[in-house]
């Protein structure tokens, strides 16, 4: 995470107000992502993965901290600047049946975000833009009258891909983008993003929890537990000599093809704790299993341009493979 960070995220929080009492989704979160590169975020579910992607765009206002986008920090920002703000930074929603609207049809759907930013003088100059959308996602221009439920998920999600980039943004948050889809279709869907980062410059916070994906698309990677990051960095060191204890627990649970090759012995038990009364200390030494007295208290010190662990991980890897 060497390049310079088109946006930066500092110390961010997001406390939710429920009935049963507040809960802590992100606690602190501070992440780089450079300039034209791809970040991958991982956990399990309920770890914050969604909530940070969101809070990133403000369609979820953070409790505190700070989201510094190009150099403008985005969380002081009023109604009128952020809405200019929007046209460089779109989300891919994970579900491609429910995030368009079945009513529209596919120029209509791209249509709305053009109108909204005021892109395109005509009806006919804005169904051209979506036209040439449609094509550069890898779909025919004759199917621009078609509704939703005429498209696979795969095409859904080419249709969702396409409205993102219909405002030319330079961020995109592609949140769980493929994980709704069949994995022929999961891996045409990663290569036309990964096509487009190249061609169109983008930066991206890729969120997913299939590691292999991952390592497969993004430059870096931040794992995230219980609303904090465990671990981040050059996502070919960390996958390579992780050491975390919950990022090693994660690679050693992912799915290999070969039912002969050696698995690490890592097994978590139990279940994530709840954001209503997370741990003191590293979140995770609820159910890690190598915990050391220091894990009760000392926390995890997020350090966006390296592997961040806490200082008992520190001295764990010096002594411990597990």
């Amino acid at each position: 995470m060497t390049a310079t960070p088109l946006l930066s995220i500092r110390n961010l929080t997001k406390v939710f107000d429920t009935p049963g009492g507040k809960v802590r989704a992100l606690t602190d979160v501070s992440l780089d992502i450079p300039r034209g590169s791809i970040l991958g975020l991982v956990g399990e579910s309920g770890s914050g993965k969604t909530t940070l992607g969101r809070c990133v765009l403000r369609l979820i206002e953070p409790t505190s901290g700070q989201v510094v986008f190009d150099g403008t920090d985005i969380t002081a920002l009023g109604a009128r600047d952020m809405k200019a703000m929007r046209k460089r930074m779109q989300i891919v929603f994970q579900d491609p049946f429910s995030s368009l609207n079945p009513r529209m049809r596919v120029h209509e759907i791209i249509g709305e975000a053009l109108i909204a930013h005021g892109i395109g003088k005509t009806g006919r100059e804005r169904r051209d833009r979506a036209a040439a959308l449609l094509e550069e996602v890898g779909l025919r221009p004759d199917q621009l009258d078609r509704f939703p439920h005429e498209f696979s998920g795969g095409q859904r999600q080419r249709i969702g891909i396409a409205r993102a980039l219909a405002v030319d943004p330079d961020f995109i948050v592609a949140d769980e983008s493929v994980s709704a889809l069949d994995v022929s279709v999961q891996a045409q869907i990663l290569n036309l993003l990964n096509d487009l980062r190249q061609k169109r410059g983008l930066t991206m916070l890729f969120i997913a929890h299939d590691l292999s994906v991952v390592e497969y698309l993004c430059e870096d990677v931040a794992v995230l537990y219980l609303g904090r990051v465990m671990e981040a960095g050059d996502c070919r060191s960390i996958y390579a000599a992780p050491s975390h204890p919950y990022t090693r627990a994660l690679l050693a649970a992912a799915p290999v093809p070969d039912p002969d090759a050696p698995r690490a012995g890592v097994m978590l038990t139990g279940d994530i704790p709840s954001p209503l009364n997370p741990p003191s200390g590293c979140v995770f030494h609820t159910r890690c299993p190598v915990v050391m007295e220091d894990c009760r208290q000392l926390l995890p010190t997020p350090q966006p341009a390296r592997s961040s662990v806490t200082a008992a991980c520190h001295r764990l890897n010096e002594t411990v493979s597990c």
